[in-house]
């Protein structure tokens, strides 16, 4: 099976407060781009990659793929104003191979594990939708949506976090989002919940992430991510 690492950094990272794209923030002398995109070039288990980024970094992206001499990035792709619309340009570069297994990765998490993609593409055996995830160790609630007061408190031994990367077999991904467009009330914030919603026949499958698989939201966690860069993962 041909496997494609698919890299989402068209993101504008407004929640870091800052005015560079999280993406391409330096984390301990590269990009954090540079880093995730480096783990999955690296693995021998990915056959490809491609980058989705906003219109107007396409080429500082495609700069970014020759300096570092990815072989295996073999597009840089225009991404769209919402995530789904991002995943939906590599689903449809990848239209003709229907088997293709595409893992789709934050590019704003830049400690992913090389025993986290081996995981998720050994699931991809057996599912044809996989998440990474880790369980919850907080008490969750949920509130009414003002967020002003509790309304019940959820069962944390069901709970998981979800992270990055998600892995679907091409066919899988393209389906769910074919009906997804269809329905006027259609929302999503990542790629698993679009086929758990729309493709309720498919299991998705779960593997175990890291706490150092960390997502670069807010500007303090580039210190975290720096920390975590400066110790090796046990």
């Amino acid at each position: 099976m041909e496997t494609v690492a698919v890299i989402l950094a068209a993101g504008s990272g407004s929640r870091t407060g800052l005015s560079t794209p999280k993406q391409f923030l330096p984390l301990g002398g590269k990009t954090v781009l540079e880093h995730s995109v480096q783990t999955f070039h690296n693995h021998p288990g990915i056959d490809e990659a491609v980058i989705v980024t906003a219109h107007e970094f396409i080429d500082k992206v495609k700069d970014m793929v020759k300096a570092n001499n990815w072989a295996k990035v073999t597009a840089v792709l225009p991404g769209g104003k919402e995530r789904f619309d991002s995943s939906l340009a590599a689903v449809r570069h990848y239209a003709d191979k229907p088997d293709t297994v595409m893992l789709f990765h934050d590019a704003a998490r830049p400690l992913v594990s090389e025993r986290i993609i081996t995981d998720t593409l050994k699931a991809m055996e057996t599912f044809n939708a996989v998440d990474v995830a880790i369980p919850a160790v907080d008490t969750i609630v949920q509130c009414n949506k003002e967020g002003t007061y509790m309304t019940s408190i959820q069962d944390r031994s069901l709970l998981w976090r979800m992270q990055t990367p998600q892995g679907f077999r091409q066919k899988t991904i393209q389906k769910a989002y074919h009906i997804a467009l269809k329905d006027p009330g259609f929302t999503a914030t990542d790629d698993c919940g679009t086929v758990l919603r729309y493709l309720p026949q498919e299991k998705v499958g779960i593997v175990r992430g890291s706490e150092r698989n960390v997502k670069l939201t807010y500007a303090d966690d580039l210190a975290l991510l720096e920390f975590l860069l400066s110790r090796p993962e046990r």
